[in-house]
């Protein structure tokens, strides 16, 4: 059951590091002036970015994979919300982020503050998903 025990460690880092930019790093770099806090938002973004998209990959992958070999539905479940990052980032997070990348080439700071105050609250998104498919892949292997 190693898998299982890597899609739920996956979903944990996952959900660990999305309630770390939703209570540490984005209430800090509110409190920035608006040049800083473009600056910030740009050198952290596409590392987060990468960051939770590789967990959250890593995690439906081994949850799946435990699902096919075990045929237990609770794997597939937990699979199905964690990867369900992936679409909602496509749709809303870079779309968004793309904005904020434009306001920042355009030096509209308090608009660009106003789209990362935004971007921040459509992270609470990700830190929910990832919560569901932890707790759900806690229940598959309990």
């Amino acid at each position: 059951m190693v898998t299982g025990s890597l899609a739920l460690a996956a979903a944990a880092a996952f959900t660990g590091a999305s309630l770390y930019v939703n209570f540490v790093e984005q209430p800090a770099r509110l409190r920035l002036e608006d040049k800083a806090l473009l600056a910030e938002w740009q050198d952290s973004d596409h590392r987060g970015f990468v960051i939770l998209a590789g967990l959250a990959l890593l995690s439906a992958l081994c949850g799946f994979f435990v699902y096919k070999t075990l045929d237990d539905f609770r794997w597939l479940v937990g699979s199905a919300a964690i990867i369900a990052v992936w679409p909602f980032m496509f749709f809303a997070i870079v779309p968004l982020n793309n904005r904020i990348l434009a306001l920042i080439a355009a030096e509209a700071g308090s608009e660009a503050r106003k789209t990362i105050e935004l971007w921040g609250r459509l992270e609470f998104v990700l830190t929910a998903l990832g919560a569901l498919a932890t707790a759900v892949f806690v229940v598959a292997i309990g």
